[in-house]
């Protein structure tokens, strides 16, 4: 039965094996599963359409759910976390920490930083670094900003605000009406490598994009392209020596609702294909790791000087 929810098909089963997909990963081959966690009221399809949510916490249960899903996996993950659903749910929030998994900030109210004045994004990455660091009792020294939307400032209002790391760029090719185009940066890096004014201690740790063809592997490609897309594209990057760093959004994972003015798009495949999806990729002969343990592999260490010339 063709349906708005899985894209009108099925031919790409989220739960398949994926036995056609020949040279797997080794067994030391490591990738990163990260966690964007932010409600659907955050999203700015959601925030720019007309309609109304009848549950402003939508989306948390997904967050339960990849919870228990990197927990059966023995995986860990880096969850980037808006700070103002750690004020609102904070056990929900404390339980990732909790869990071992690392926590970075997704800023505090996931408002797009280019729309805001510097000095509205400098509270949005500062109070949510606070927040977060208050509420799960853990250091909080990765970033990464709503929809990778960030301003010519952003590197020095991050190292300000004590961030060791930047996860904002996809050095994917252009897309009409989202983004891309300006980076080509695979491996994690210096940040001068992004903007040569950025300062020498802030690295950016790039989202994985498919080698040659340049879109990113999660997100809404996977659910546009399929699981086999994704698991495909981690495996040519794996060969290439570049761990791959994967995001998805708890929203992505529950049964959502038609909203007056929400694309489509914006839905297509989420619910139970996406929660298939997860554990098809967490089943994979991937190591799912931390971002901080894709940064010691590649040599980066918060605590050395670098080299402002550095790239892994």
């Amino acid at each position: 039965m063709s349906d708005r929810r899985t894209g009108g098909r099925d031919d790409d089963d989220a739960s398949s094996d994926g036995a056609d997909l020949h040279d797997g990963a080794d067994a030391h081959d490591r990738a990163v599963l990260s966690i964007d966690v932010e409600l659907f009221r955050h999203t700015p399809a959601f925030r720019n359409a007309a309609g109304a949510l009848a549950d402003p916490s939508l989306g948390l249960a997904g967050a339960r759910f990849l919870q228990e899903a990197f927990t059966r996996h023995d995986a860990a993950t880096t969850a980037f976390v808006v700070s103002e659903i750690a004020d609102e749910h904070p056990d929900a929030v404390a339980a990732f920490a909790d869990a071992g998994h690392e926590i970075g900030s997704h800023t505090h109210t996931h408002r797009l930083l280019t729309d805001l004045s510097p000095d509205r994004r400098r509270e949005e990455i500062a109070r949510s670094k606070e927040r977060l660091e208050a509420v799960t009792g853990t250091d909080v020294s990765g970033f990464r900003a709503p929809a990778f939307d960030f301003g010519p400032d952003h590197f020095n209002q991050l190292a300000a605000a004590g961030y060791d790391y930047d996860a904002s760029v996809v050095s994917c090719r252009w897309i009409p009406g989202w983004y891309g185009g300006e980076y080509d940066l695979h491996r994690p890096a210096i940040a001068t490598a992004v903007d040569p004014d950025a300062p020498g201690g802030i690295t950016e740790v790039p989202t994985a994009v498919f080698p040659g063809i340049g879109l990113p592997l999660t997100g809404t490609w996977l659910r546009f392209f399929g699981v086999r897309y994704t698991i495909w594209g981690m495996r040519l990057l794996a060969r290439r020596g570049i761990a791959p760093v994967l995001y998805v959004h708890p929203w992505e994972l529950v049964d959502l609702p038609d909203v007056d003015g929400v694309p489509a798009r914006v839905t297509v495949r989420t619910g139970d294909w996406m929660r298939r999806a997860v554990d098809r990729i967490l089943g994979t002969d991937f190591e799912f790791v931390t971002i901080r343990d894709v940064l010691a592999d590649a040599g980066f260490d918060a605590d050395r000087e670098r080299d402002p010339n550095e790239v892994a």
